[in-house]
């Protein structure tokens, strides 16, 4: 199983509305800092660096606040540490890189790369229906959160409670992102 931004869909992402805007925008990082004098731009991607799309995909979109997302071109993309180095289109000067820190960084899910058949985004998970193997009803998975030893799915039961499941071979048996489904051997009272 992959991530890449476990945050993608939730609500929350400074993200605007905006009917311009591809309709599958996926929040995957945010920018740092400036790196240098010459504009390169470090950025904190929501997962592993050496696995984060922005290695590969050069279409990406920042946000800043309130202020209107604009298209950028990444040139390139580098693991440095537990970052990416990366020079965009138009940056070439340590002061605009540096104005843009703080701002999140979107691809389009289309543009991630296809992963193996074992393996999922952990955006695609959140709004599936998680049912255990009975077929009862948990919940809807509202994010994904890492805590250390396992990625954790966190579901809300439309009641307003919310409900942990970790998210690992013991637990869940199967998982079918074009249905939206998640079956987890778990039961309700657990």
């Amino acid at each position: 199983m992959t991530s890449d931004d476990p945050r993608g869909t939730m609500p929350g992402s400074s993200l605007p509305s905006d009917p311009s805007l591809p309709d599958d925008l996926v929040v995957v990082g945010r920018v740092s800092g400036a790196y240098g004098v010459k504009g390169l731009v470090r950025v904190a991607p929501f997962n592993a660096p050496e696995e984060s799309v922005l290695c590969t995909v050069r279409e990406w979109w920042l946000a800043q606040g309130a202020s209107a997302v604009r298209a950028v071109r990444a040139e390139s993309a580098r693991v440095h540490s537990d970052a990416l180095l990366c020079r965009i289109r138009g940056i070439d000067d340590r002061d605009q890189a540096e104005a843009l820190k703080g701002a999140e960084i979107s691809v389009r899910r289309s543009d991630f790369p296809a992963g193996d058949e074992d393996e999922v985004y952990w955006t695609d998970l959140i709004g599936c229906r998680v049912l255990t193997p009975e077929g009862i009803d948990l919940g809807r998975v509202t994010s994904v959160d890492e805590y250390g030893a396992d990625p954790v799915l966190r579901l809300d039961d439309g009641d307003g409670q919310s409900r942990l499941i970790p998210f690992v071979p013991a637990w869940i048996v199967s998982v079918d992102t074009a249905a939206r489904t998640i079956v987890a051997d778990w039961q309700p009272d657990y």
